[in-house]
């Protein structure tokens, strides 16, 4: 489901591309965009997401406690009217993160859903060309200086996509649990990737 709402929500970023099309960055709205998240975070292709058994009400929660903080933020990427994937950013200071490596002034972490629709598993260029819109955003705050993911070590496209983008892969990582009362995180075995400002090229 496409929900309406959120193709004339007030953007954080817009960006036109091309032959590819406008890009708005819109900020999750949990009880707006719940259904439409927990279509996307419970399909097989989105396990390593992590949240495959999560009911719709427990994605609106999820939504709703990420939306209290003020180190993570959670968008929609938005193409020509058509969210397109789900894209998350983060203090790693204020995350578990932080307890796998040092963590540098001016880094900031991300975490990027595609959506099952607007071609991303068939459209040749498409992840790039979104991603080329997520990094520029970021990057247009100057206190921002090295981009940190922390893919699945076991999701292989995940960590292809990044380093063809420029990300330079570093170590294998375990992230430890959370489990406090507002928010539950297994165990993660990860992979770091890092972008530097100076490393982008787009």
């Amino acid at each position: 489901m496409t929900p309406a709402t959120p193709v004339t929500a007030e953007p954080v970023y817009e960006q036109k591309i091309e032959g590819f099309g406008t890009v708005r960055l819109v900020p999750v709205n949990p009880a707006r965009d719940a259904e439409l998240l927990h279509g996307w975070v419970t399909e097989e292709r989105a396990r390593f997401w992590g949240m495959g058994g999560a009911t719709r009400e427990q994605v609106q929660e999820i939504y709703e406690h990420l939306d209290s903080l003020t180190t993570h933020h959670a968008y929609l990427a938005v193409r020509d009217g058509e969210p397109v994937a789900l894209f998350q950013t983060y203090d790693p200071e204020a995350d578990r993160v932080s307890e796998c490596y040092d963590v540098q002034p001016g880094d900031y972490g991300v975490h990027l859903l595609i959506g099952p629709s607007g071609g991303g598993g068939a459209e040749r260029g498409f992840t790039a060309h979104l991603l080329s819109v997520l990094v520029a955003y970021l990057f247009a705050d100057p206190d921002r200086q090295r981009l940190v993911a922390e893919p699945d070590a076991l999701n292989g496209k995940a960590i292809a996509r990044l380093e063809r983008v420029g990300f330079a892969l570093g170590a294998e990582v375990v992230m430890p649990e959370i489990d406090l009362p507002d928010v539950f995180l297994p165990e993660k075995r990860a992979r770091l990737a890092f972008l530097g400002r100076g490393d982008w090229v787009g």
